[in-house]
């Protein structure tokens, strides 16, 4: 089986194919073939880009691996959750990332067999080119199988996820201050951070799911260090999962505050009204009075009539002001402004570097760690 030929071909047909190849030794670089399969050692990791018409293409790419049929044209043509199936001589795992340019996710499909993985996606993966580019960099991560090559990909994909939620923390301030002050342009921020949410929600508790079927799976094709990167990248889903409950709480609260913000700003116009009104009404009385079309109103034929009546007048405006403001339903306004616009929801948390690289860094530098050991299957394969 020559897959490197196959491989060649295929590019004349549209698709973006790149191969990584690790060495037994460990040394990672870019090839352009790979060695039949019987005389290949280490692994190679090859990443397709695919459109909507290269499907042969990629059935032709894949036809010496022997992968399922079906699996691999659903790669093109349907949009999957994160999900993992084991098909005995070869695994399929479904994630998601996010894109670099939008918080909007997209499916990266991955066939894992013992010395090959095989990623297929149709938009480009900033998490992709994050792992690729470490693997050149560091060829000592290219020691491992390639369970554990998958393992640091989920990994990255997963931490792309907890990117956007963490960006929601970074916002919050803002949006309660807005809330408070009932500032009108709180609800397009607050309607976009929540698509973005949505967006995200979508498809990160099928990849906990997924990433717990992987990190408990008895499969001969992941050994005991890839199912512990593979609880390291579950860790991140769990952490991602919980603070999006948390974020959305905190919307629910920040749109409840805005609610009573504007409800206690009406209050206040109201009150505004009916003091006016309050004032006025005793003055209507008066000017009334005098109004009236009898020739005997005292005053009438006095030059100081009207100046007696606006004097009376004034006298009355004035206590019934002093009377509102003593009892506080009368007060000085606040001053205080609302902060700079977000108005683009999370999307800044798409574009940040993959502050992700560090999770394809050996297990002792990984950032975010399991604390609690949880029982694992016994091996039937180092992978």
């Amino acid at each position: 089986m020559v897959v490197g030929d196959t491989l060649l071909r295929s590019n004349h047909g549209g698709m973006e194919t790149r191969i990584l190849h690790s060495s037994g030794d460990g040394a990672v670089s870019v090839v352009t073939e790979l060695p039949d399969a019987d005389s290949a050692t280490g692994w190679a990791w090859i990443d397709v880009t695919v459109g909507p018409d290269d499907i042969d293409d990629l059935v032709a790419l894949t036809d010496g691996l022997e992968l399922d049929a079906v699996a691999v044209r659903d790669a093109v043509d349907d949009l999957d959750f994160p999900k993992f199936d084991d098909f005995g001589h070869h695994l399929l795992v479904i994630l998601h990332g996010v894109r670099d340019d939008r918080v909007e996710t997209y499916e990266v499909d991955c066939f894992v067999t013992e010395r090959y993985l095989v990623t297929v996606h149709t938009a480009s993966s900033p998490s992709l080119d994050a792992v690729w580019s470490r693997l050149q960099e560091s060829p000592r991560l290219g020691r491992g199988g390639v369970d554990q090559l998958l393992a640091r990909i989920a990994d990255v994909l997963t931490r792309r996820l907890l990117a956007v939620v963490d960006a929601f923390d970074d916002v919050a301030d803002n949006l309660v201050e807005k809330a408070l002050t009932a500032d009108a342009r709180l609800l397009p921020e607050l309607t976009a951070v929540r698509s973005d949410l949505s967006s995200v929600r979508r498809v990160v508790h099928p990849q906990r799911e997924t990433l717990d079927l992987l990190r408990r799976s008895s499969s001969e094709l992941i050994g005991e260090a890839g199912r512990r990167r593979f609880s390291d990248a579950f860790d991140v889903a769990s952490r991602t999962a919980q603070s999006l409950e948390g974020a959305r709480t905190g919307l629910a609260e920040i749109l409840d505050a805005y609610r009573g913000a504007e409800a206690r700003k009406a209050t206040d116009v109201t009150m505004v009204l009916t003091i006016y009104a309050a004032i006025m009404l005793p003055l209507s009385l008066v000017a009334g009075f005098f109004g009236m079309n009898f020739v005997n109103i005292p005053g009438l034929d006095s030059e100081w009539g009207w100046i007696m009546a606006s004097a009376i007048m004034g006298v009355i405006a004035a206590l019934s002001l002093g009377v509102f403001v003593a009892a506080g339903w009368i007060r000085r306004p606040s001053g205080r402004k609302a902060g700079a616009t977000l108005g683009r929801g999370l999307i800044e948390a798409a574009r940040a570097p993959a502050q992700v690289v560090g999770a394809v860094y050996e297990i002792s530098t990984m950032p975010i760690r399991a604390t609690v050991k949880r029982p694992r299957p016994p091996s039937r394969g180092s992978g």
